[in-house]
């Protein structure tokens, strides 16, 4: 009997190209697939809520599998875990209806990007967030963020070599936060562009330094032009935080 098996998933990205499978590199997508096959004996498409790219981490990336194999749902993830490298963990697995798509029934996505802001950077910190040795202004870059709530057309904020059918997306919140030497940077929405939330940090880095003006965000989102915007943050900084259906 034909099952579907969703499974959460934390994963620390430094080592792998991103989660999509590739010849001859290692993803994160293909080292699960491997330890399904080494649990079930079949060839699984492992589908996931979306795309992380190189070096991007994930605290609870959602993905989902069908499957004949008769392991109790709830054992899969600890059969998994034996098969992974430690930087990878399924974190649960539970048997959901055939029609379940952890890609397109997928409600809202929350993001955070990590900023380090110190003059010397942070050996902990170092694959873990953006090191920005100066300044930033708090406020004004929590006052750039409101800007993109709501529904907007993001053409500006993606990456030039994406292609899709719409680039309306609907921010439905934003936050940062300011902890000792770490700001933090949250960015809850419908669906996001190729490259959109680290676009959306970089302008904002920009913005809390003064090299640009807030004004920038409303000139974008109405013009469609990246040229208003900053240049893209790093990927090390940013994690998957949480998928809600």
């Amino acid at each position: 009997m034909l099952r579907n098996i969703k499974l959460i998933i934390s994963y620390d990205g430094s080592n792998y190209f991103g989660w999509q499978k590739q010849n001859k590199l290692p993803t994160i997508q293909e080292e699960i697939e491997k330890a399904l096959y080494n649990i079930t004996g079949e060839n699984i498409d492992l589908i996931g809520s979306g795309r992380t790219d190189t070096n991007v981490h994930a605290l609870a990336q959602v993905a989902n599998f069908q499957t004949t194999s008769k392991i109790p749902a709830g054992r899969i993830k600890c059969a998994i875990n034996a098969n992974l490298s430690t930087d990878i963990r399924i974190l649960s697995s539970e048997e959901v209806d055939l029609d379940f798509n952890s890609r397109f029934s997928a409600k809202r996505k929350t993001y955070l990007y990590q900023i380090y802001n110190d003059r010397v950077s942070s050996p902990f910190y170092e694959k873990y967030s953006y090191h920005i040795p100066y300044r930033l202004d708090i406020n004004i870059m929590r006052e750039a963020l409101i800007k993109l709530e709501g529904e907007h057309d993001f053409k500006a904020f993606m990456s030039s070599n994406s292609s899709v059918k719409s680039t309306v997306r609907t921010i439905y919140d934003t936050a940062i936060n300011s902890e000792n030497k770490l700001i933090k940077i949250e960015i809850t929405g419908n669906g996001f562009l190729y490259n959109m939330v680290r676009i959306i940090v970089g302008t904002i880095i920009e913005i809390g330094n003064g090299k640009k003006d807030i004004t920038c965000i409303e000139k974008a989102i109405q013009t469609g032009q990246r040229t208003y915007l900053g240049q893209t943050a790093k990927p090390q900084g940013l994690f998957l935080k949480e998928v809600v259906y």
